[in-house]
């Protein structure tokens, strides 16, 4: 045999095993109290027994009450009467009915010429009249007919009764009792007691088998109080009537009743004594084989790969693929099957064929095993994922509970669509309620048409409206994805298809809004490529041709010389604005990172149009600069903020119109300070003056200025950086631009 099927064997005699320890160890647990007794004296069969061997002797003997004196002890009271009289409607209702049954009877007999016929139905019909009649005129005469109503019953009941006169003349051969009446004396006995015998003499216990004492501790005296009534009752449920005929008044008496060891050994009525015995020897057995299986079972365990076998991890996945919840579920479900399994098991009858009682062991045993090995190989499974502890919240997030939970919670993200699909499912509830309960009643179609009317069918029709409103939103929202824009939607109330409807508008603006500035980007990213090609071939085209000047045999030093200083003075402008572009591109991808500390921004922009001062003096621009006396700090990248102000002053100087002035200002104020720059411009910008912080545009559209197109979109990206702003505003030919820095 190869090491797999080996290794099958051994799972299954495990498992064999597993199964039989815990039904043992379960039986032990569910019925040791009925076993672990010292004989069946003790056990709850016999007490049953005994039980209705005092409710029998209570019934015929200690309480016996005669037939006779039932009968007089009938009461009729004005209730019965007033139902008798009126149980068949009032007097002309019941005359009318019984008119009504022998009208048809009498012109039947009359047409058959059967005319004694016809007055012998006259005159029962006549009799019953009058008798209903006597009893709307004469509360005696139904009296008597109710007196022998329950007269008739308690003849039938006591002929039920009789019936179980036999049993107790069985447990008469088993039980021998002595039982003294504590209030008349009347003593009820079944004992043989000869001249001189007392009571130790005929109740010895080395003679019995079972013997009890009225009273004794803990039993006290015997009361029939709980014995009385009850065969009554049972007999009784069949007859209506007056329940008070029925009970019997309980008594309390003194004595002894014993079960001899003859009688034991004589069987007879004590039916379960034998059984006891045998049920409770294979309880012994089967449980005690049961620990023994289960405690090799459990050592075994450390021999045999149990749930390698039983669950391999090439399963795993497969059943992680159940949810989280329902995994729990189903292991809950299958030990809930197998507890009731376990405890519903019964000792086996010993005396029941072989083959009988080894079948229903096997099956036990067997089904135990199949529940047992579910319910480890999902432990086993379940326990794996749930310490996986990278992937639990993500098994989480799909068990049927959370998404459940989530599903409600998104219904109720918008409360009111929310509270209108519980009042939906509640009215349709109540509707489809209320059309099975009119299946069943049909009257009360009277109270479920208005009802129908007045709530269903409004809400129908509130539904088919909305059901409209949002195709008309799904096919707008179609002709959208298409590219269609159209009219807007209409906005119909405040419910959350208006308002889906009104954001629908709102993204049409929003798509051509962004159309716009998809446009404008694409013409943008064109004029870029062209201002860079054009700026940068310029000075290369310079050096290009000078450099081939160069070559040429027989140059003048002069000539020489003046070539070398163009070609330099290309190379340092091509310098310059590969640098800016390389410093653009930096700032745009955010690859910078900024050196913050502590700056003066009054000192730092004196700083920068010191840089400048001899240019300014050159210049025919006036320079007006208004700064506060006081220091103002921000934390910043010092070096960066002053490529902004260089950038700033820069472009005034080369794009501000001659002998004109130019305002520059830094104003302190709550956790920000702003700095404006104004100055008039020599070049007309035009309405699209906002391009200007885009990269490679210029003031000068001729693109004869020195500059790179490139400052502004510097400076607006330092600023950006540092998490301020950098705005631009024109009025004409007036240029201002406004650098607010956080000083906080």
């Amino acid at each position: 045999m190869d090491t797999k099927w080996k290794n099958r064997w051994l799972l299954i005699v495990w498992l064999l095993l597993f199964a039989h320890g815990l039904n043992g160890v379960m039986m032990g647990l569910v019925h040791g109290h009925h076993y672990f007794q010292k004989d069946y004296f003790a056990s709850e069969q016999f007490e049953s027994q005994l039980y209705e061997f005092i409710h029998l002797l209570s019934v015929f003997e200690l309480n016996y009450l005669p037939k006779e004196e039932a009968k007089k002890s009938i009461v009729v009271t004005a209730e019965e009467i007033n139902e008798h009289r009126y149980r068949y409607g009032d007097l002309g209702e019941q005359i009318a009915s019984i008119q009504a049954q022998y009208e048809g009877r009498i012109q039947q007999a009359i047409a058959d010429q059967k005319q004694d016929v016809a007055n012998a139905y006259i005159a029962e019909r006549d009799k019953k009249i009058e008798d209903i009649t006597m009893n709307f005129q004469s509360d005696e005469h139904v009296r008597a007919k109710i007196v022998k109503e329950k007269e008739q019953l308690i003849d039938e009941y006591y002929r039920e009764m009789e019936a179980y006169r036999a049993d107790l003349a069985k447990y008469k051969k088993l039980f021998l009792y002595y039982l003294k009446d504590t209030e008349s004396g009347k003593v009820y006995t079944n004992a043989d007691i000869a001249a001189g015998d007392s009571l130790e003499q005929l109740f010895n216990p080395k003679q019995m088998a079972f013997l009890r004492t009225y009273p004794s501790p803990g039993v006290g005296y015997l009361s029939t109080a709980d014995y009385v009534g009850a065969l009554d009752e049972k007999l009784a449920g069949h007859f209506p009537g007056n329940p008070e005929v029925w009970i019997r008044p309980a008594g309390v008496f003194e004595g002894k009743i014993a079960v001899p060891k003859s009688a034991v050994a004589a069987g007879g009525a004590l039916r379960d004594y034998y059984e006891y015995q045998q049920r409770q020897w294979v309880f012994y057995l089967y449980t005690g084989s049961g620990i023994a299986a289960l405690l090799l079972s459990l050592y075994l365990l450390k021999k045999i790969p149990v749930f390698q076998l039983l669950a391999p991890e090439r399963w795993q996945p497969h059943y992680n693929r159940i949810p989280l919840d329902a995994r729990v579920g189903i292991l809950a479900l299958c030990a809930l099957i197998t507890l009731a399994k376990l405890e519903n098991q019964y000792p086996y009858y010993p005396y029941q064929s072989l083959y009988n009682g080894i079948t229903e062991i096997l099956y036990d045993i067997g089904s135990t095993a199949v529940l047992a090995a579910l319910i480890l190989m999902q432990g086993k499974y379940l326990l794996a994922s749930i310490r996986d502890e990278t992937k639990l919240a993500a098994q989480w997030r799909n068990s049927i509970f959370y998404r459940t939970y989530k599903a409600i919670q998104h219904a109720f993200l918008i409360r009111r669509t929310g509270t209108q699909l519980i009042i939906l499912l509640a009215t349709a509830y109540a509707m489809g309620a209320g059309a099975v309960i009119v299946l069943m009643e049909p009257k009360l179609i009277l109270v479920y048409l208005p009802g129908l009317a007045v709530v269903a069918l409004p809400l129908l029709l509130w539904i088919v409206k909305r059901t409209g409103y949002f195709n008309q939103i799904v096919l707008h929202t179609s002709e959208l994805a298409r590219g269609q824009l159209g009219p807007d939607l209409p906005v119909k109330g405040k419910s959350a298809l208006a308002t889906l409807a009104e954001n629908i508008n709102q993204l049409k603006y929003g798509v051509k809004t962004s159309q716009k500035e998809q446009a404008k980007s694409e013409r943008l990213k064109t004029e870029l490529i062209t201002n860079v090609s054009h700026d940068l071939r310029t000075p290369l085209t310079s050096i290009i041709t000078y450099t081939e000047l160069l070559k040429r045999p027989h140059l003048p030093e002069e000539e020489r010389n003046a070539y070398i200083e163009i070609i330099d003075r290309k190379s340092k402008r091509l310098k310059v604005l590969i640098d800016d572009l390389f410093e653009a591109s930096k700032m745009a991808s955010g690859s910078v990172e900024l050196v913050k500390e502590k700056v003066d921004l009054v000192q730092l922009l004196q700083q920068a149009l010191a840089e400048y001062a001899e240019r300014i003096d050159e210049s025919s621009l006036q320079f007006r600069v208004s700064t506060p006396d006081t220091p103002v700090y921000a934390f910043v990248d010092g070096q960066k903020l002053w490529r902004v102000f260089d950038n700033l002053i820069s472009n005034i100087l080369k794009y501000a119109l001659e002998n004109t002035r130019v305002y520059i200002t830094l104003k302190p104020e709550p956790q920000q300070a702003v700095i404006t720059f104004k100055n008039v411009t020599k070049y007309e910008l035009g309405e699209n003056f906002e391009e200007l912080l885009e990269r490679f545009k210029r003031g000068d559209t001729s693109r004869h200025t020195e500059g790179s197109g490139l400052g502004l979109a510097i400076a607006k990206s330092i600023i950006d950086l540092h998490g301020g702003s950098l705005d631009l505003e024109v009025d004409g030919d007036l240029f201002k631009v406004t650098v607010i820095v956080n000083t906080r």
